[in-house]
């Protein structure tokens, strides 16, 4: 809840994501589920009222696999 705004994220069954840091690109893969997963939380985070600022935190044992580097989503509306 943000600013008396709640926001649910949601995760399809199954979903795997793992993301890479491979110095110069960062990798995301991803199954089926855990792509539709991230599409979701970055609707979610995009919504109408959400304020700026607002973000989900990501890591290894916390919604992606082990191995996996952290992954903040976090929405910015200043220019």
């Amino acid at each position: 809840m943000t600013d008396g705004t709640t926001r649910v994220f949601t995760w399809e069954e199954g979903a795997r994501i793992e993301v890479r840091d491979l110095g110069s690109e960062i990798v995301i893969e991803a199954n089926a589920a855990g792509l539709k997963t991230l599409a979701g939380h970055l609707l979610t985070l995009a919504q109408d009222g959400t304020p700026d600022g607002a973000h989900l935190h990501l890591e290894e044992n916390n919604g992606l696999e082990e191995g996996s580097v952290g992954l903040v989503l976090e929405r910015c509306d200043d220019e």
